[in-house]
């Protein structure tokens, strides 16, 4: 009789394999990754900030979000958004400011607000690095922001943190209005298609690890590509 003692054990026994898979794919795509930064764009959720410090530990890289700089820069969470909604143009000149400064530098993953994907100045300085949009199910962002409202209760984005019906409704309008820049990212990770790569009819069953290991084979692609058009330019 099974006391849940061995499908314990099971799990236990897939996650230090799904780990330790990350670790090699991490070990394998480093070389040619050369310290370039990445930079992660998508819906605000935990899913996103958690896959980019995993990212950042597995690849030895530094993390940072790059809302939470801008916030940092107008002197805390409420205050970035009493600046906001007081000089919007003043705020946008300090996410481009806190963009560049991470553009400019190598070795960082970075959780990137949607300021980066509205404007062309932005977007080009996320060209500096490797641009990846994680597609997060908007009901998990909506879940989310409601499950963790003192997380998002500066959000300048969202205004209304009322019934789940409500949230998604203003959650789907941002999507809708964001969605052709996160859309010019060099690759897409989906949750959704990694969910059904695995087989798993649960979107919740998909861990960090299986999502980081999608990232890494993404950088591995692109890095690859840049590696031939590099060996194709050159002179025989």
């Amino acid at each position: 009789m099974d006391d849940g003692t061995t499908s314990n054990s099971a799990r236990e026994v897939a996650v230090v394999d799904s780990s330790m898979a990350v670790k090699k794919k991490a070990m394998e795509v480093s070389p040619d990754l050369k310290g370039t930064s990445i930079f992660l764009v998508g819906m605000k959720s935990s899913v996103k900030t958690n896959l980019g410090k995993l990212l950042a530990e597995v690849l030895r890289y530094y993390y940072f979000d790059s809302d939470s700089l801008v916030e940092e820069a107008g002197g805390g969470a409420s205050s970035g958004k009493s600046f906001r909604e007081s000089d919007e143009l003043g705020f946008c000149e300090s996410e481009t400011e806190v963009l560049k400064q991470l553009s400019s530098m190598g070795r960082l993953v970075v959780c990137a607000g949607n300021g980066a994907v509205q404007s062309s100045t932005n977007l080009a300085l996320l060209r500096h690095g490797i641009s990846l949009w994680l597609d997060i199910p908007l009901e998990m962002v909506t879940r989310d922001l409601i499950q963790d409202r003192i997380q998002f209760a500066a959000s300048e984005e969202i205004s209304n943190l009322g019934s789940y019906s409500e949230v998604l409704t203003q959650v789907t309008d941002l999507y809708n209005e964001l969605r052709g820049g996160y859309a010019t990212a060099d690759a897409t990770v989906s949750l959704q298609k990694v969910a059904a790569q695995l087989g798993y009819d649960d979107l919740d069953a998909v861990t960090r690890e299986d999502l980081i290991l999608e990232v890494l084979n993404e950088i591995e692609k692109l890095t690859r590509v840049k590696k031939m058009m590099e060996a194709a330019t050159r002179p025989f």
